[in-house]
């Protein structure tokens, strides 16, 4: 004798089917998308809410609850709601200024953005700046540029070197040196 209130079917088409094995059968999607999928083929199956509560380790609500939402939603409805939370503060407008500003300029005394001057200039919390520095891998400290020594003989030093490049000696002092540490007679 079947006790409670009665189920709506459930039945599958085929695409439906196939995608809820993949989902399955996932082993890199968010383990409960994975056993909502497994909920809808085992209500599809024909098995009541409470064995598949049980299998899941679920309540009968929650597989009651997620069985519905399929019913009424078909596959979108396995996705998670939006939940509530608290409003963002800052404005999309601010968050573009800001990533503008250090990408496009330099600080006026210095030589690139550092997370506090970023967030002094444009009014947001530093730690917002450094959430937001890595929410966008922005490096401003790392310079795209090639910059050149400030040795005085900086010139001079690279002809040498580029010049051994260049001409190599016939017979470099170390293998002549080795040679003669390592045959000796």
């Amino acid at each position: 004798m079947i006790t409670g209130r009665p189920k709506p079917s459930l039945t599958l088409a085929p695409d439906e089917q196939t995608q809820l094995r993949n989902l399955a059968a996932s082993r890199t999607l968010p383990h409960a998308l994975v056993a909502r999928a497994k909920l809808v083929l085992w209500s599809a199956q024909g098995h009541s809410n409470t064995q598949i509560a049980g299998r899941l380790r679920w309540r009968n609500a929650t597989v009651g609850k997620w069985r519905q939402r399929f019913v009424e939603h078909r596959l979108s409805g396995l996705y998670d709601e939006l939940r509530p939370g608290r409003p963002r503060s800052i404005a999309d407008e601010q968050i573009a200024a800001l990533l503008k500003r250090t990408l496009s300029r330099k600080p006026a005394a210095g030589t690139h953005w550092s997370i506090r001057q970023a967030a002094q200039v444009s009014g947001i919390s530093r730690s917002t700046v450094h959430r937001l520095f890595q929410a966008f891998a922005l490096q401003p400290h790392r310079s795209r540029s090639f910059k050149l020594s400030t040795d005085p003989f900086f010139i001079e030093k690279v002809r040498d070197i580029v010049g051994l490049y260049l001409n190599p000696p016939t017979t470099p002092w170390c293998c002549a040196s080795m040679k003669k540490a390592r045959f000796k007679p």
